[in-house]
């Protein structure tokens, strides 16, 4: 799916300014960093990302679509500094369960999420091709 990138603008790094696309819409729940049986395996912010996405991941899946159909990812943080200094661990693990394709993201930070144990909530959209 082509990125949307405006004239003289530089290439954003890891995300896209904006996604066209055109197909069936598949919309993602805010996944947070627990396991299929709502247990937290840890409290650190890395790990708890990389098994966010493993949970989009698995809905995609279900869902009938691939990593390769995601247009826009959400990312809610309950603290930026923690993010910023897992960037490396949750880019390498990004690159190995999503990929590296051009999706429209926004991060915020939140004063807290509603799951007390989670650093993380992850929302997705998918847009699968029609054929």
């Amino acid at each position: 799916m082509p990125a949307i990138l405006p004239p003289g603008w530089p290439r954003p790094r890891g995300y896209a300014n904006g996604v066209a696309a055109r197909g069936r819409q598949l919309y993602v729940a805010g996944m947070v960093g627990w396991d299929a049986q709502q247990r937290f395996a840890s409290d650190d912010f890395a790990a708890q990302a990389v098994q966010a996405l493993r949970n989009i991941v698995a809905v995609l899946e279900a869902g009938g679509a691939a990593p390769a159909h995601l247009v826009r990812l959400t990312w809610y943080v309950t603290d930026k500094r923690e993010y910023l200094a897992a960037l490396p661990a949750v880019g390498q693990a990004f690159r190995e369960l999503i990929g590296h394709y051009d999706i429209a993201m926004t991060a915020v930070q939140v004063v807290a999420l509603i799951e007390d144990r989670a650093k993380v909530e992850i929302e997705a959209t998918a847009v699968v091709p029609e054929d």
